[in-house]
């Protein structure tokens, strides 16, 4: 359930990486744009993915503190801002192990109807547009509502600059753009 704060307007963003290493420059696209969204927007970058164990029917009851974490974290947001890279031409496995704890039980799970947006990033030419893509299609199965223009991100080593922001207006405007899609997803909503 979108639970935006109408009384300040403020857009409470979950930023979840699909990557785990320290330097990922997915992580860093996602503190980027947290960067980039002005007072009205407080974006969180969420660092839990590693502590999600492996996805068990049998574990659902008691799931432990990694997804209970998870869990609170997606539901206390009003909308999410994902960044993935791309293994082996698909979102890696720790982020869909996630999204299947996440979509439990499916029509009533904290992804229901959640604004989504996705972006991605790889130091080759097609800007992990497979994984994009993969994770698109997994949300969409899992009930949240995909928001905004396709966002990936080439050579994705030379994307931002050394103050953390964007190296180009094009980049800017498309993750400004993410965040304002996602607004209006949930004020909409």
């Amino acid at each position: 359930m979108n639970t935006i704060d109408r009384s300040t307007d403020t857009l409470r963003v979950l930023a979840i990486s699909g990557s785990l290493r320290a330097d990922s420059i997915n992580s860093a696209l996602l503190r980027a744009a947290g960067a980039l969204g002005g007072p009205e927007v407080k974006l969180e970058l969420w660092d839990g993915l590693a502590a999600v164990p492996p996805f068990s029917e049998d574990d659902e009851a008691e799931p432990g503190a990694g997804v209970a974490g998870m869990l609170a974290a997606v539901a206390g947001a009003d909308a999410l801002l994902f960044a993935t890279p791309e293994y082996n031409r698909s979102l890696p496995g720790q982020l869909k192990n996630a999204l299947d704890w996440a979509s439990r039980p499916y029509g009533r799970s904290v992804l229901t109807g959640k604004a989504v947006a996705v972006i991605g990033a790889s130091p080759g030419n097609f800007g992990g547009r497979r994984a994009h893509a993969d994770l698109t299609k997994v949300l969409k199965a899992c009930g949240a509502v995909v928001v905004g223009d396709e966002v990936c991100v080439p050579q994705a080593d030379t994307a931002l600059g050394e103050d953390g922001l964007p190296a180009t207006e094009e980049l800017r405007t498309a993750l400004t753009g993410l965040l304002d899609a996602l607004g209006e997803a949930v004020r909409a909503a």
